[in-house]
């Protein structure tokens, strides 16, 4: 008769633990899933570089570059002693070779995602307020003074633009991130190619089709690409944080652990 009792506690205790698995995985996937979106575009190999393009790098003034930096097929650096760079010229070499083909790959995918929003003509995203999604204006988007991308505590959210032609900013303005948004999930695809107006402070990874031109005093928080083009600098400050590590959210993980021993504390109270 002990035997026997002793042998329905470990069967209830084992019931109970599996129950507390079940609970346990249940809050830490809903967890989870809240927190689901769109998935940040892939940049491969072109993720360590702080300026990759086509066609040459041209500098004027005292730029400064966190990040790698490489050309191809075009090798051509111009202004390379005026740079500070905080990362490897890999220009012509293996590595900037695959990070073009994965960079190409990386601007079809963000091309490819179907837009939450949909802009008129030649529209200026100065003085909107942007959750995470996809935005697009089959023709060019503009910005005069400040865009807010606002992740509402999600360090997670992406956004990404798809520009038809070409991005344009104006002087001084500016794109600022906020409530956890990171420039790293920032993704701007310009189908011809983007220009930063004087003073502008820019974020996110900008993929242009063709060119890319930084005038005096520009920055971005975030990457320059340029598929087929150039990347002309002026006296500006690139910050690549594309490798940058994300501090653990902290949670997530505890949840799990939580709910089973929640379940098997209680259980064991129980009996």
């Amino acid at each position: 008769m002990k035997t026997n009792n002793y042998k329905f506690t470990i069967i209830n205790r084992m019931k109970g633990f599996s129950h507390g698995l079940v609970i346990g995985f249940a809050v830490f996937f809903s967890h989870n899933n809240s927190k689901a979106g769109a998935a940040p575009v892939d940049l491969g190999g072109a993720a360590g570089f702080g300026i990759l393009s086509g066609t040459g790098i041209t500098n004027t003034g005292q730029t400064s570059i966190i990040g790698d930096i490489g050309t191809f097929p075009t090798p051509a650096i111009t202004g390379l002693g005026s740079i500070t760079l905080t990362g490897t010229n890999h220009s012509n070499d293996l590595l900037t070779q695959l990070g073009k083909t994965d960079l190409a790959t990386a601007y079809n995918d963000a091309f490819g995602r179907t837009p939450s929003t949909t802009y008129g003509p030649v529209f200026d995203l100065g003085g909107l307020y942007l959750s995470s999604g996809v935005y697009r204006d089959p023709s060019s988007f503009g910005l005069t003074g400040t865009l807010t991308l606002d992740a509402h505590g999600d360090s997670n959210a992406v956004w990404i633009f798809q520009a038809g032609s070409t991005l344009v900013t104006a002087s001084n303005s500016v794109v600022d991130l906020i409530n956890g948004a990171q420039s790293k999930n920032v993704f701007w695809q310009v189908g011809s190619s983007a220009t930063f107006g004087t003073y502008s402070d820019f974020a996110g990874n900008v993929m242009a089709l063709t060119s890319i031109t930084m005038t005096t005093g520009a920055n971005i928080d975030g990457a320059l690409y340029a598929l087929n083009g150039a990347v002309t600098l002026d006296t500006n400050n690139i910050k690549n944080n594309n490798n940058l590590s994300a501090v653990p959210e902290p949670g997530s993980a505890l949840l799990l652990i939580c709910g089973i021993g929640f379940i098997l504390r209680r259980r064991h109270r129980l009996n």
